[in-house]
C-alpha cells in the first residue's frame, strides 16, 4: 500500500495530520503553515484518497498499520511523533495509537469518537451525488459543479467534494477518491473496531460546539481507551473545526503539542 504525503517545515518537533472522508492531506496546509517554525508537519493522504493507493475494502486496522509502516520508515524513524486526526482520520489515528503506541507521543482527535458515528445518511447522499455524475460529459470543473447544484446546494460543500476531481493528460476527468468502495463500506467507516488496548499518553480531544459527533455519553469509552484525555470544545465550530475556526484550532494544537 503506497502512502502519499507532503512535508511542511524543517524543525525536529514533528506532527502528522490525517484527514477525514473525502479529504486530502492538503486540507491541513493552512494549519501546518501556521505551526511553523515550531513544528514540522506531515500531511498524509489516507488510502483511497488523494494520491495514495486504492484498496478493495475499508479496514481501520489495515489503514492504521499502513500509515504506521510509512511513518516508521521515514518521518518517525528517529523517534515518536505527534498525531492529529479529524473525523475518519481521527478513527485511523486512534487505532494507530492503540496498535503502535511506540510511534506516537501526543495524540489529537478532532470531532469524532471511538464508536459508531451518526451521519451515514448524509455521507450516502454525498457519495451517491458524486457517483451519479457522468464524467464522460464533463470537460471542465464548472460543469461538474453545475451538475451537483440541485443535490448539494452549498457551494462550500461542493467545492470541498470537487477537490477530488482531477483532469488527466487527455483532459478527461476522473475521481481521485475511491468512491465505489467508500460508498459500499460506509457502515465500516462509521463504526470502530473492538480493540483490547489503551494509549497512556496525553490526548487532546477537540469537538466543535455546533457538531453532533461528540456527545457527553461518549466520554466513558474515550477515557477507557485513552485515560489521559482532555476534552476541549471550540466555539462557533461545526464538524470541520480546522476550516471553520482555524485560529482557535491552531492555538489549541500549539498549546497542547508544545507544552
Amino acid at each position: 500500500m503506497t502512502i502519499h504525503a507532503r512535508q511542511v517545515g524543517k524543525t525536529s518537533e514533528r506532527v502528522v495530520f490525517l484527514h477525514g472522508l473525502f479529504g486530502q492531506g492538503k486540507n491541513f496546509t493552512q494549519a501546518a503553515k501556521a505551526l511553523r517554525p515550531d513544528l514540522t508537519s506531515l500531511l498524509v493522504d489516507l488510502p483511497n484518497h488523494g494520491k495514495s493507493t486504492w484498496t478493495d475494502r475499508i479496514d481501520y486496522a489495515e489503514m492504521a498499520d499502513a500509515v504506521a509502516e510509512f511513518l516508521r520508515a521515514g518521518f518517525a524513524a528517529n523517534g515518536p511523533v505527534h498525531l492529529v486526526g479529524h473525523s475518519m482520520g481521527g478513527k485511523v489515528a486512534m487505532v494507530l495509537a492503540l496498535r503502535h503506541p511506540e510511534l506516537i507521543d501526543r495524540l489529537v482527535i478532532v470531532d469524532i469518537t471511538p464508536g459508531d458515528s451518526d451521519g451515514a445518511g448524509e455521507f450516502e447522499h454525498l457519495l451517491g451525488s458524486l457517483v451519479s455524475i457522468d464524467l464522460a460529459t464533463i470537460d471542465r470543473r464548472s460543469k461538474a459543479d453545475e451538475a451537483l447544484q440541485d443535490k448539494i446546494p452549498s457551494p462550500t460543500i461542493r467545492g470541498f467534494l470537487l477537490q477530488n476531481l482531477r483532469a488527466g493528460d487527455d483532459d478527461r476527468y476522473s475521481w481521485q477518491a475511491n468512491l465505489e468502495v467508500l460508498r459500499r463500506d460506509l457502515a465500516t467507516i462509521g463504526g470502530f473496531p473492538e480493540l483490547d488496548a489503551t494509549f497512556d499518553h496525553p490526548v487532546l480531544w477537540i469537538s466543535g460546539e455546533n457538531s453532533p459527533y461528540v456527545q457527553e455519553e461518549d466520554e466513558e469509552r474515550m477515557r477507557e481507551l485513552f485515560p489521559r484525555t482532555r476534552l476541549v470544545t471550540i466555539k462557533g465550530a461545526g464538524h470541520w473545526v480546522h476550516s471553520e475556526q482555524p485560529e482557535s484550532f491552531v492555538s489549541a494544537l500549539r498549546v497542547f503539542l508544545l507544552a
